[in-house]
């Protein structure tokens, strides 16, 4: 059996339906063992994506401004998805985390990988793939350098007892637990992460 890791964008997985379409690509070949997921993203054009959706909560957060109206689109949206695919994680415990993050840790890298976080946790619920938090496997250092060797022994570490994972893209963690994020469009370097952990063959 060989191994394939997969990545889908932030388009791929802007709704339900488009969860349904990445089902059914992962499903249909059992060598797509691991899944990189991004954040939803547009549905239509003039649509707002939720990386840029919690960004305004937290450009909001620093201005003390109330952010509660965005947080709840935040909400609905995930939770449409969750209701459309018949699956759920805890999302209203995580937005209290969020909430409390914001009053008490304002990190716009926190804030920006949210996003991958809960969509990644959903993804997994619908697949029935576990799913691996990059907070613990892809490490940066204290000034926000990537470190690629580190992180290739953790990813590898995490992966290897696992026959299905998806990974949430776009974010890890250095060494005082602070999140930290690649450039936006960063889930295409974690793909090239998990791949390498893995040794994949595609």
């Amino acid at each position: 059996m060989r191994t394939v890791v997969t990545k889908f964008g932030g388009t791929s997985l802007a709704d339900a339906e488009q969860f349904k379409k990445v089902r059914d690509i992962i499903l249909s070949d059992p060598d797509r063992r691991f899944v990189v997921a991004s954040a939803p993203g547009k549905r239509y054009s003039e649509d707002i994506k939720v990386t840029d959706m919690l960004l305004a909560c937290y450009n909001k957060a620093a201005r003390r401004e109330s952010y509660d109206r965005e947080l709840t689109i935040i909400r609905d949206r995930f939770m449409g998805i969750m209701e459309e695919l018949g699956v759920s994680i805890p999302l209203d415990e995580e937005l209290a985390t969020i909430k409390k993050r914001l009053a008490a840790n304002l990190s716009r890298e926190y804030m920006a990988s949210r996003g991958e976080y809960i969509n990644s946790q959903i993804l997994a619920a619908y697949l029935g793939f576990t799913f691996v938090d990059p907070e613990w496997c892809v490490c940066f250092n204290d000034d926000g350098s990537f470190d690629a060797e580190m992180t290739n022994r953790t990813m590898s570490a995490a992966l290897r007892p696992l026959k299905n994972a998806v990974i949430a893209g776009f974010y890890g963690a250095d060494m005082k637990g602070q999140i930290r994020t690649f450039s936006r469009g960063g889930s295409d370097i974690t793909g090239s992460i998990v791949a390498r952990a893995v040794k994949a063959d595609v």
